[in-house]
């Protein structure tokens, strides 16, 4: 079973937006069921982490934790909890549209 981490700045922006919640609650169960697919890999400062539409010009980022290790980019991404964070971990980091989420890294 996957778990799922959100971070300070999802939940944050999870209240800024909450006319789509319920979009956004059924896109993190569908990336909890399958992370990979769901999403498509970011490159650059967003290297390790992935992006998945909640509608148009709308989007979730997240990393999942055991492909983030395989490809060794956890020493990029460089999490502070990394190591005490099973394998089997969703973080959701990001919500909104598309320009502010990648212009806010972290």
């Amino acid at each position: 079973m996957m778990e799922a981490r959100f971070e300070t700045a999802f939940l944050k922006d999870l209240k800024r937006h909450a006319s789509i919640r319920k979009l956004v609650k059924n896109k993190v169960d569908m990336i909890l069921e399958n992370p990979i697919s769901m999403g498509e890999p970011l490159k650059g400062n967003w290297q390790g982490f992935y992006s998945c539409p909640v509608k148009r010009n709308f989007i979730i980022i997240y990393l999942f934790c055991e492909v983030c290790r395989k490809k060794g980019d956890d020493a990029v991404v460089l999490c502070s909890d990394c190591g005490t964070t099973p394998d089997q971990t969703v973080k959701f980091v990001l919500l909104g549209p598309h320009n502010q989420a990648y212009g806010a890294h972290f």
